[in-house]
């Protein structure tokens, strides 16, 4: 089997996130990564008028919530609503760096702290703190139970 050649390199271009609510997973990681929620469509002022624009059921308007890199660097963020909540453990996970490195070492522990407490009042869960020889890690879980480190 033969891969095309794509017309320019491969990237992520969306992360899709199975979800129980998209509303509240948006709001939560919007927080949490310094995103933006994604605009509508040019030509339309609000998701609302996009889809009375597509005549879209009222079910299939609550199916799906995005949010976006204000820079425009890392890629989009797409919630997807499903009927079941997660089961397991996730094979892979988002470590989000707080730290700013140029800050004296001191205050890392101080900083790390401070954005924990951050994602607890949003909603997320603190699991465990690690202080291994690679670094210091909290891992936590959002709204809905998917693991992410704070480092």
């Amino acid at each position: 089997m033969t891969l095309m050649t794509p017309p320019h390199p491969p990237g992520i271009t969306a992360v899709i996130v199975d979800v129980t609510d998209p509303n509240v997973m948006a709001e939560f990681w919007t927080f949490a990564l310094g995103y933006v929620p994604q605009p509508p469509p040019q030509g339309f002022e609000t998701w609302k008028a996009f889809a009375d624009a597509l005549d879209m059921s009222a079910e299939d308007r609550e199916r799906y919530t995005a949010i976006m890199d204000p820079k425009g660097v890392g890629p989009r963020i797409v919630f997807q609503k499903v009927p079941e909540g997660k089961t397991a453990k996730n094979r892979w996970h988002i470590d989000i760096d707080i730290i700013d490195r140029s800050l004296p070492e001191d205050q890392h522990d101080q900083i790390r702290k401070a954005g924990v407490a951050a994602m607890i009042e949003r909603g997320a869960s603190e699991v465990a703190r690690f202080d291994e020889a690679v670094g210091r890690w909290v891992l936590m879980t959002d709204p809905e139970g998917n693991e992410f480190c704070i480092l």
